[in-house]
Protein backbone atom coordinates (compact mmCIF):
# COMPACT_ATOMS: atom_id res chain seq x y z
CA UNK A 1 0.00 0.00 0.00
CA UNK A 2 1.07 3.51 -1.16
CA UNK A 3 1.51 6.59 1.19
CA UNK A 4 -1.93 7.66 -0.56
CA UNK A 5 -3.63 3.79 -0.06
CA UNK A 6 -4.02 1.41 -2.44
CA UNK A 7 -4.70 3.45 -5.31
CA UNK A 8 -5.11 2.34 -9.02
CA UNK A 9 -1.80 2.48 -11.37
CA UNK A 10 -1.31 6.04 -12.85
CA UNK A 11 -1.59 6.79 -16.68
CA UNK A 12 -0.88 9.25 -18.75
CA UNK A 13 -4.08 10.95 -18.42
CA UNK A 14 -3.30 11.62 -14.64
CA UNK A 15 -0.09 13.34 -15.81
CA UNK A 16 -1.84 15.88 -18.06
CA UNK A 17 -4.39 16.50 -15.51
CA UNK A 18 -1.47 17.27 -13.07
CA UNK A 19 -0.19 18.97 -15.66
CA UNK A 20 -3.15 21.04 -16.08
CA UNK A 21 -4.01 21.58 -12.38
CA UNK A 22 -0.87 22.81 -11.52
CA UNK A 23 -0.31 19.70 -9.19
CA UNK A 24 3.82 19.02 -9.38
CA UNK A 25 4.66 15.01 -10.63
CA UNK A 26 6.98 13.50 -8.35
CA UNK A 27 9.56 11.11 -9.97
CA UNK A 28 12.97 9.60 -8.50
CA UNK A 29 15.25 7.17 -10.15
CA UNK A 30 15.14 3.43 -8.30
CA UNK A 31 17.60 0.86 -9.15
CA UNK A 32 16.50 -2.72 -7.25
CA UNK A 33 13.24 -3.76 -5.98
CA UNK A 34 13.66 -2.54 -2.25
CA UNK A 35 14.18 1.18 -3.68
CA UNK A 36 11.13 0.92 -5.81
CA UNK A 37 9.23 -0.67 -3.06
CA UNK A 38 10.08 2.32 -0.69
CA UNK A 39 9.35 5.14 -4.00
CA UNK A 40 6.32 2.87 -4.10
CA UNK A 41 5.00 3.49 -0.70
CA UNK A 42 5.94 7.11 -0.24
CA UNK A 43 3.86 7.72 -3.25
CA UNK A 44 5.94 8.79 -5.83
CA UNK A 45 4.29 9.26 -9.45
CA UNK A 46 7.00 8.30 -11.47
CA UNK A 47 9.74 6.01 -10.93
CA UNK A 48 12.91 6.51 -13.53
CA UNK A 49 15.73 3.84 -14.08
CA UNK A 50 17.85 5.74 -15.35
CA UNK A 51 21.04 4.86 -16.94
CA UNK A 52 22.49 6.64 -13.88
CA UNK A 53 22.60 2.89 -12.67
CA UNK A 54 25.91 2.76 -14.97
CA UNK A 55 27.68 4.94 -11.69
CA UNK A 56 25.44 4.64 -8.71
CA UNK A 57 25.08 1.27 -8.63
CA UNK A 58 27.72 -0.58 -11.29
CA UNK A 59 30.29 1.17 -10.74
CA UNK A 60 31.36 3.02 -13.86
CA UNK A 61 33.04 6.13 -14.73
CA UNK A 62 29.82 7.24 -16.72
CA UNK A 63 26.48 6.52 -17.85
CA UNK A 64 28.30 5.23 -21.32
CA UNK A 65 29.34 1.73 -20.82
CA UNK A 66 25.92 0.61 -19.33
CA UNK A 67 24.45 -2.53 -21.55
CA UNK A 68 21.54 -3.16 -22.61
CA UNK A 69 21.30 -6.38 -20.49
CA UNK A 70 22.31 -4.59 -17.13
CA UNK A 71 19.57 -2.04 -17.93
CA UNK A 72 16.96 -4.69 -18.35
CA UNK A 73 17.92 -6.60 -15.14
CA UNK A 74 17.54 -3.80 -12.92
CA UNK A 75 14.38 -2.72 -14.55
CA UNK A 76 12.45 -5.42 -14.26
CA UNK A 77 13.99 -5.84 -10.35
CA UNK A 78 12.48 -2.12 -10.15
CA UNK A 79 8.95 -3.20 -12.10
CA UNK A 80 8.35 -6.26 -9.25
CA UNK A 81 8.42 -3.55 -6.45
CA UNK A 82 5.88 -0.81 -8.31
CA UNK A 83 2.14 -1.30 -8.47
CA UNK A 84 1.06 2.78 -8.87
CA UNK A 85 4.03 4.45 -10.33
CA UNK A 86 4.06 4.49 -13.44
CA UNK A 87 7.84 2.61 -14.45
CA UNK A 88 10.15 4.69 -16.87
CA UNK A 89 13.15 2.71 -18.95
CA UNK A 90 16.46 4.94 -19.78
CA UNK A 91 17.60 3.29 -23.25
CA UNK A 92 21.18 2.97 -22.68
CA UNK A 93 23.80 4.91 -25.04
CA UNK A 94 24.09 3.18 -28.52
CA UNK A 95 20.54 0.87 -28.08
CA UNK A 96 18.90 3.57 -30.41
CA UNK A 97 21.21 6.05 -32.20
CA UNK A 98 21.60 3.92 -35.32
CA UNK A 99 18.37 3.31 -37.06
CA UNK A 100 14.85 3.73 -36.39
CA UNK A 101 14.18 -0.15 -36.40
CA UNK A 102 17.00 -0.28 -33.63
CA UNK A 103 15.30 2.25 -31.68
CA UNK A 104 12.24 0.16 -31.68
CA UNK A 105 13.36 -3.11 -30.61
CA UNK A 106 15.39 -1.83 -28.16
CA UNK A 107 12.51 0.09 -26.53
CA UNK A 108 10.22 -2.89 -27.67
CA UNK A 109 12.38 -5.05 -25.10
CA UNK A 110 12.34 -2.70 -22.20
CA UNK A 111 8.21 -2.83 -22.71
CA UNK A 112 8.24 -6.67 -23.19
CA UNK A 113 10.68 -8.17 -21.19
CA UNK A 114 10.91 -5.02 -18.05
CA UNK A 115 7.16 -4.38 -18.13
CA UNK A 116 7.91 -0.52 -18.76
CA UNK A 117 5.39 2.38 -19.32
CA UNK A 118 7.36 4.51 -21.10
CA UNK A 119 11.12 4.44 -22.31
CA UNK A 120 13.47 7.17 -22.05
CA UNK A 121 15.76 8.72 -24.64
CA UNK A 122 18.46 11.84 -24.67
CA UNK A 123 18.61 14.63 -27.11
CA UNK A 124 17.57 16.01 -30.06
CA UNK A 125 18.65 16.23 -33.18
CA UNK A 126 18.29 12.44 -35.22
CA UNK A 127 16.94 11.38 -31.67
CA UNK A 128 13.70 13.17 -32.65
CA UNK A 129 13.10 10.59 -35.76
CA UNK A 130 13.94 7.54 -33.41
CA UNK A 131 11.29 9.21 -30.82
CA UNK A 132 8.92 9.43 -33.61
CA UNK A 133 9.36 5.71 -34.49
CA UNK A 134 9.02 4.56 -31.05
CA UNK A 135 5.94 6.61 -30.71
CA UNK A 136 4.31 5.02 -33.82
CA UNK A 137 5.12 1.31 -32.73
CA UNK A 138 3.02 2.52 -29.71
CA UNK A 139 5.64 2.96 -26.97
CA UNK A 140 4.91 6.13 -24.62
CA UNK A 141 8.74 7.59 -24.92
CA UNK A 142 10.41 10.52 -22.36
CA UNK A 143 12.57 12.49 -24.43
CA UNK A 144 15.10 14.57 -22.58
CA UNK A 145 17.59 17.57 -23.24
CA UNK A 146 19.68 20.39 -21.64
CA UNK A 147 22.54 18.59 -20.05
CA UNK A 148 22.42 14.88 -21.07
CA UNK A 149 25.37 12.69 -19.54
CA UNK A 150 25.32 10.32 -23.11
CA UNK A 151 26.70 13.06 -24.65
CA UNK A 152 28.34 14.86 -21.94
CA UNK A 153 31.85 14.63 -23.93
CA UNK A 154 30.39 16.53 -26.32
CA UNK A 155 28.60 19.41 -24.22
CA UNK A 156 32.15 19.38 -22.53
CA UNK A 157 31.50 18.12 -19.32
CA UNK A 158 28.61 18.38 -16.93
CA UNK A 159 27.84 21.61 -16.98
CA UNK A 160 24.52 23.80 -17.55
CA UNK A 161 23.14 24.30 -20.55
CA UNK A 162 21.21 26.86 -22.42
CA UNK A 163 22.81 29.81 -20.66
CA UNK A 164 22.88 32.65 -23.62
CA UNK A 165 20.28 33.04 -25.52
CA UNK A 166 21.31 31.32 -28.49
CA UNK A 167 21.87 28.10 -26.58
CA UNK A 168 18.68 28.10 -24.72
CA UNK A 169 16.60 28.46 -27.83
CA UNK A 170 18.40 25.32 -29.03
CA UNK A 171 17.20 23.91 -25.55
CA UNK A 172 13.52 24.80 -26.39
CA UNK A 173 13.51 24.08 -30.10
CA UNK A 174 14.35 20.56 -29.46
CA UNK A 175 11.90 20.21 -26.98
CA UNK A 176 9.26 21.39 -29.23
CA UNK A 177 10.61 18.87 -31.95
CA UNK A 178 10.31 16.29 -29.43
CA UNK A 179 7.10 17.09 -28.40
CA UNK A 180 5.63 16.79 -32.06
CA UNK A 181 7.67 13.73 -32.74
CA UNK A 182 4.85 12.12 -30.36
CA UNK A 183 7.10 12.54 -27.14
CA UNK A 184 4.49 11.89 -23.51
CA UNK A 185 6.95 13.90 -21.31
CA UNK A 186 10.15 15.69 -21.57
CA UNK A 187 12.73 15.81 -18.97
CA UNK A 188 15.01 18.69 -18.97
CA UNK A 189 18.34 19.22 -16.85
CA UNK A 190 20.77 21.68 -16.06
CA UNK A 191 19.33 24.97 -17.58
CA UNK A 192 18.39 27.90 -15.96
CA UNK A 193 15.00 28.51 -14.54
CA UNK A 194 13.89 30.97 -16.91
CA UNK A 195 14.57 28.73 -19.44
CA UNK A 196 11.99 26.16 -17.85
CA UNK A 197 9.29 28.54 -17.37
CA UNK A 198 9.49 29.69 -21.08
CA UNK A 199 9.69 26.17 -22.11
CA UNK A 200 7.17 25.02 -19.93
CA UNK A 201 4.03 27.61 -21.60
CA UNK A 202 5.12 26.18 -24.80
CA UNK A 203 4.34 22.64 -24.61
CA UNK A 204 1.28 20.39 -23.81
CA UNK A 205 3.29 17.87 -22.17
CA UNK A 206 4.70 17.59 -19.03
CA UNK A 207 8.49 19.45 -18.46
CA UNK A 208 10.03 17.06 -15.50
CA UNK A 209 13.24 19.56 -13.82
CA UNK A 210 16.49 18.40 -12.74
CA UNK A 211 18.40 21.21 -12.03
CA UNK A 212 15.88 23.43 -14.10
CA UNK A 213 13.79 25.36 -11.06
CA UNK A 214 10.53 25.44 -9.73
CA UNK A 215 8.77 26.24 -12.87
CA UNK A 216 8.46 22.88 -13.83
CA UNK A 217 5.61 20.39 -14.16
CA UNK A 218 7.28 17.94 -12.11
CA UNK A 219 10.78 17.21 -9.90
CA UNK A 220 13.03 14.02 -10.56
CA UNK A 221 16.02 13.42 -8.46
CA UNK A 222 18.78 10.19 -8.75
CA UNK A 223 18.09 7.87 -5.70
CA UNK A 224 21.60 7.92 -4.40
CA UNK A 225 21.72 11.72 -4.65
CA UNK A 226 18.69 12.70 -2.67
CA UNK A 227 19.18 9.99 0.07
CA UNK A 228 23.30 10.81 0.67
CA UNK A 229 24.35 7.29 -0.51
CA UNK A 230 26.17 8.18 -3.73
CA UNK A 231 30.20 9.02 -2.55
CA UNK A 232 31.00 11.93 -4.68
CA UNK A 233 30.66 15.65 -5.48
CA UNK A 234 26.48 16.19 -5.58
CA UNK A 235 25.75 18.82 -8.71
CA UNK A 236 24.09 22.19 -7.47
CA UNK A 237 20.73 21.29 -7.75
CA UNK A 238 20.64 18.47 -5.18
CA UNK A 239 19.25 18.52 -2.30
CA UNK A 240 19.76 15.45 0.37
CA UNK A 241 17.00 14.58 2.50
CA UNK A 242 18.71 12.23 4.34
CA UNK A 243 22.35 10.28 4.96
CA UNK A 244 22.20 6.98 4.55
CA UNK A 245 25.76 6.36 3.58
CA UNK A 246 27.14 7.65 6.95
CA UNK A 247 24.09 5.48 9.02
CA UNK A 248 25.15 2.74 6.77
CA UNK A 249 29.23 3.27 7.83
CA UNK A 250 28.31 3.29 11.43
CA UNK A 251 26.06 0.58 11.51
CA UNK A 252 29.00 -1.90 9.45
CA UNK A 253 31.60 -0.69 11.68
CA UNK A 254 30.27 -0.45 14.78
CA UNK A 255 29.37 -4.60 13.12
CA UNK A 256 32.70 -5.07 12.65
CA UNK A 257 33.68 -3.80 15.99
CA UNK A 258 31.30 -5.87 17.31
CA UNK A 259 32.07 -9.25 15.55
CA UNK A 260 36.16 -8.82 16.45
CA UNK A 261 35.19 -7.93 20.40
CA UNK A 262 32.89 -11.53 20.68
CA UNK A 263 29.90 -9.09 21.66
CA UNK A 264 28.22 -10.35 18.72
CA UNK A 265 26.49 -12.94 18.54
CA UNK A 266 24.85 -12.92 22.07
CA UNK A 267 22.99 -15.89 23.38
CA UNK A 268 19.88 -13.97 22.26
CA UNK A 269 20.86 -13.85 18.67
CA UNK A 270 21.44 -17.47 18.30
CA UNK A 271 18.98 -21.06 18.72
CA UNK A 272 18.81 -23.55 21.52
CA UNK A 273 18.85 -26.85 21.55
CA UNK A 274 17.09 -29.02 24.64
CA UNK A 275 19.34 -30.20 27.26
CA UNK A 276 18.24 -34.09 26.92
CA UNK A 277 18.44 -33.93 23.25
CA UNK A 278 22.00 -32.41 23.60
CA UNK A 279 23.27 -35.31 25.62
CA UNK A 280 21.49 -37.76 23.18
CA UNK A 281 23.06 -35.93 20.35
CA UNK A 282 26.41 -36.76 22.39
CA UNK A 283 25.50 -40.34 23.27
CA UNK A 284 25.46 -40.98 19.23
CA UNK A 285 28.71 -39.42 18.76
CA UNK A 286 29.94 -41.49 21.33
CA UNK A 287 29.11 -44.68 19.42
CA UNK A 288 30.40 -44.01 16.30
Amino acid sequence: MSAQGAARPLTLGDLATKKDAREPIVMVTAYDHPSAQIAEQAGVDMVLVGDSAAMTVLGYPSTVPVTIDEMLMLTKAVRRGLSRALLVGDLPFGSYEASDSLAVQTAQRFVKEAGCDLVKIERGGTTVERARAIAAAGIPVVGHVGLTPQSVTALGGYRAQGRTAEAALAVIDDALALQEAGCALIVVEAVPSEVTALLVERLRIPVIGIGAGADADGQVLVWHDLLGIYDGPAAKFVKRYADVRAASLAGVAEYAREVRSGAYPAPEHGYGMPADEVEKLKELLAGR
